[in-house]
């Protein structure tokens, strides 16, 4: 199952837990308040899995690829990691399942604080668009992740500062109706 918690303040290596003690969990119920989804599922048969064929044929997750973030596999590696950890948005859904390794999605509430995804093997998530987030490796410095999307895949990323998109609108709109 899914471990989520509240963050510390720490400005400490991003890659640590970050986990405060005494520690404030987060349930599955609270993410799904914040419009994130989740599943488990088994990674050693994702290439032929039906429950996973039958999320993407429900939620038309009809494009996917894979990328191994590992200082071996990804070109320009630190410059990425960096990257992936400033906080963002997109104006589409951000579908990512770990196929390996681990590694950790943050995501804001509604009162702007973070909340640390601890995300490993068979692990699957949907952040919604618009909301705030960022990811980083773990200390093992290594994830292989499924990426899906709804039709042409979307990389853009728009840095925070970014409340004049509509998906941040409809976003918090979606906030507000589960207050």
């Amino acid at each position: 199952m899914v471990q989520a918690w509240y963050m510390d303040d720490s400005r400490d290596d991003p890659r640590r837990p970050h986990r405060p003690e005494p520690g404030r969990r987060v349930d599955l119920e609270r993410l799904r308040q914040l419009g994130v989804l989740y599943w488990k599922l088994d990674a050693d048969i994702y290439e032929n899995d039906p429950e996973l064929e039958k999320i993407r044929r429900e939620r038309n997750y009809s494009w996917m690829d894979i990328i191994t973030i590992c200082k071996d596999k990804l070109p320009n590696y630190e410059e990425k990691i960096k990257m992936f950890y400033e906080e963002h948005l997109h104006l589409d859904d951000e579908i990512r399942y770990i196929l390996d390794g681990s590694g950790y999605f943050d995501v804001r509430d509604k009162e702007d604080k973070w909340i640390r995804i601890f995300m490993e093997k068979g692990d699957m998530i949907t952040l919604p668009a618009g909301i705030y987030h960022r990811f980083t490796v773990d200390e093992k410095n290594y994830t292989k992740a499924m990426r899906l999307f709804v039709g042409d895949p979307v990389w853009t990323a728009y840095n925070r500062p970014a409340d004049h998109f509509e998906a941040r609108g409809q976003y918090l709109k979606f906030l507000a109706q589960t207050a």
